[in-house]
């Protein structure tokens, strides 16, 4: 009888190793699955007075294939790769946009300023005239389009950030559900490992870092969840959801926000920083949005201010057709200010702002606050301080713009507004000047035909009106394009570079821990031969068996 048992547990050992041979085989292309092994030890060995006699052979347990270090390794390379793919995607649209020096604002600019030469040619021609404010209308029409192309994509970026925090809560739920899975098992099943719920969570680690970098941490059976500078989503058996809302700061501006205890088994949305989401596509996101978007759209404005300021005042120092000053020949709108939601609700001030001079805008935004005694007004995103003058009551005037601010009495502690001066000004840009005869080409007092301010306002085109002189026109305009350009190209190449990183991580960790269809075929193999073999061990148990009862007889 110990033969036949000697056979029996061998056929257990074999059927296990196939069994799970098969399990490989069918999931060689699952993805996130690691490849499982039996891990035999022997029964041990009786004492027969003259030696030990084994007792053959047993099934300790299952094991998964699984390298912790080459599996983190493999999940950080794919969500950067989704970042820089997300990132990629969205600065290649405004790449396309500005790429193309035939069309749009660059030949608009040119245009207008060879119909200013124009009219300084012949000062009283009705149609060299007329084609200037043409020319002049469609370079607006230009800078409208392009900001509204850049604020569209804007409006894009929001709907994208609240779809993947979705995503991205939808996955921790499912985290938790495989944590509880896993604790029932391990319950249930004597301490044995679960492989394939730990694949699975595994798995659903690694999608959800392409949606945002977040990091792990063991708690037992259980694993919690942790992102950007450290906020919670997942610890115990408590789940901490993110939500897209509104920015404190810029309510046109969809933030993500983090979930904080606060007693009674209630929670406050608190807005986190950008800057400490990185990772996955969210990340890509919202990097793009702060490094560049936001970067194009302001110098974009500021160009716009540029033009309308500098052209505004050259026609004031003139005369038109009439004999009249210059009036006018664009409108600019003054920045929008926007009061923080979380304002006091009894304040009734408001700051305001003016631009004050072109030359001096730095395309920044600002925040204001005011903290129950004096105002401060922060420059973004360096976080550089401009104290004001009279820091209560009195306007001061800090990088080219007027900041007025409302009397203390009107607001209170804690208060704040945000400022994005040049951030729509492209598209608050539109045509004063309707009349041709407006055109304020001549001098003061020297007649309709002299041309002397108009040929000051053609010189515009080269003058360093921009940046603290640093910058025309043109200048301004190219810096915007080879800034897209120089970006776009670096991200590619990034990519190009990740995606082979992923590549390699990839391979190295599917060597440990992936399933060779090859390697299984042959170990089917040899299980089928020890299988063969055990039965054989239990048909000579029993014919040695029968053989002993034949003997009796």
């Amino acid at each position: 009888m110990k033969l036949a048992n000697l056979g029996l547990a061998a056929i257990n050992v074999a059927q296990n190793r196939m069994q799970t041979a098969g399990h490989n085989i069918n999931n060689v292309y699952t993805d996130g699955y690691n490849r499982q092994q039996v891990k035999v030890s022997t029964e041990g060995a009786q004492n027969m007075g003259r030696g030990y006699i084994g007792m053959g052979a047993r099934v300790d347990s299952i094991e998964r294939s699984y390298d912790n270090f080459l599996y983190r390794q493999v999940v950080n390379a794919k969500s950067k790769q989704a970042e820089l793919a997300s990132f990629g995607t969205e600065i290649t649209q405004i790449n396309n946009l500005f790429a193309d020096r035939t069309a749009g604002v660059s030949p608009a600019l040119q245009k207008f300023f060879d119909g200013i030469q124009a009219v300084a040619s012949s000062p009283a021609d009705p149609a060299a005239r007329k084609e200037l404010v043409g020319r002049a209308s469609s370079l607006v029409g230009q800078l409208n389009d392009a900001n509204a192309f850049l604020e569209e994509q804007r409006g894009n970026i929001n709907t994208q950030i609240s779809t993947v925090v979705r995503q991205v809560n939808s996955y921790v739920e499912r985290i938790h559900d495989f944590n509880n899975q896993i604790v029932r098992a391990r319950a249930s099943g004597s301490g044995a490992t679960p492989n394939d719920l730990l694949d699975q969570r595994d798995q659903a680690v690694a999608e959800l870092n392409e949606l945002v970098g977040v990091k792990v941490i063991e708690q037992g059976d259980r694993i919690g969840l942790t992102f950007g500078a450290g906020q919670v989503l997942l610890s115990g058996d408590t789940v901490y959801p993110l939500s897209a809302q509104p920015s404190d700061y810029d309510p046109r501006r969809t933030a993500v926000a983090y979930s904080l205890p606060a007693g009674n088994n209630s929670s406050v949305q608190i807005e986190l920083d950008d800057k400490y989401i990185t990772g996955g596509k969210l990340g890509g996101l919202l990097s793009y949005r702060t490094d560049s978007l936001d970067a194009v759209q302001n110098d974009l404005g500021r160009l716009a201010v540029g033009l309308a300021m500098s052209i505004n005042k050259a026609q004031a120092n003139g005369e038109d057709l009439n004999g009249d000053t210059g009036a006018d020949m664009f409108s600019i709108a003054n920045p929008t200010v926007l009061a923080s939601p979380r304002n006091n609700p009894a304040s009734t001030g408001n700051v305001t702002v003016q631009f004050a001079d072109a030359n001096k805008l730095t395309g920044a935004n600002y925040q204001v606050s005011f903290d129950g005694t004096a105002y401060k007004v922060v420059r973004l995103p360096e976080q550089t301080v401009v104290a004001p003058d009279d820091p209560v009551n009195a306007p001061g005037q800090y990088d080219g713009l007027t900041f007025n601010f409302p009397n203390s009495a009107d607001v209170n502690a804690g208060d704040s507004w945000s400022v994005a001066p040049t951030r729509m000004a492209a598209s608050d840009l539109s045509m004063a000047m309707t009349d041709p005869a407006k055109f304020a080409a001549a001098g003061p007092g020297t007649g309709v035909s002299d041309n002397a301010n108009a040929l000051e306002m053609a010189k515009l085109q080269t003058a360093k009106t921009l940046g603290n002189g640093a910058m025309n026109f043109n200048e301004a305009y190219s810096q915007i394009v080879n800034n897209v350009g120089v970006q776009t190209q670096q991200i590619q190449t990034a990519q190009k570079a990740q995606a082979a990183l992923v590549q390699q991580t990839y391979a190295a960790q599917q060597a440990y821990s992936g399933v060779n269809l090859n390697e299984e075929y042959v170990n089917l193999q040899r299980y089928q031969e020890q299988f063969q073999a055990a039965s054989r061990l239990i048909n000579v148990s029993s014919t040695l068996f029968d053989t002993l009862l034949s003997l009796k007889q």
